[in-house]
């Protein structure tokens, strides 16, 4: 899928998850973009799951196996692992939302206020095993304008 193909077809379901969670859309649409290829997976095509989220014991919807690429041990890796399966697309954004929130290493991203601080602090948190993610968002983030998709947050209050 084309790069604004994709942008067009998920913006206002990052949009909308972004009013509800503080997430913000462009984080979500960058995020997607390099997870999914654009969208053009075949974990993005045959299992719906834009961000490549992994399919633990407390996952009881639909699984897809999948040999993935991993940075372990200062190397890429190939592994075969089962990841969730969804719906649709607004069902994987859904997820990926719930999973941020609900995971409390992740909670310093949500004192950020722009997609870019958003990609900081959850690379800087452990999100993904690759250690130029941060980079990567945002550089997609730049390249597509996509921080023009966030609306103005207000960052969480830590006590």
């Amino acid at each position: 899928m084309a790069p604004q193909d994709f942008i067009n077809a998920i913006a206002s379901a990052a949009q909308a998850s972004a009013a509800l969670t503080n997430i913000p859309a462009g984080f979500v649409v960058a995020d997607a973009a390099l997870e999914s290829g654009w969208g053009s997976s075949g974990l993005t095509r045959n299992a719906m799951n834009l961000f490549g989220v992994k399919a633990d014991k407390s996952w009881t919807g639909s699984t897809y196996a999948v040999p993935t690429r991993e940075f372990l041990n200062g190397q890429w890796t190939m592994v075969n692992a089962l990841f969730r399966k969804y719906s649709d697309w607004l069902g994987s954004i859904q997820d990926h939302a719930a999973f941020l929130i609900n995971n409390p290493r992740y909670a310093p991203a949500f004192l950020t206020t722009d997609s870019a601080s958003f990609a900081k602090a959850v690379a800087a948190a452990g999100y993904a095993t690759d250690p130029q993610y941060a980079q990567k968002i945002i550089a997609i983030l730049n390249a597509h304008n996509l921080a023009s998709l966030d609306a103005p947050v207000q960052p969480a209050v830590s006590t």
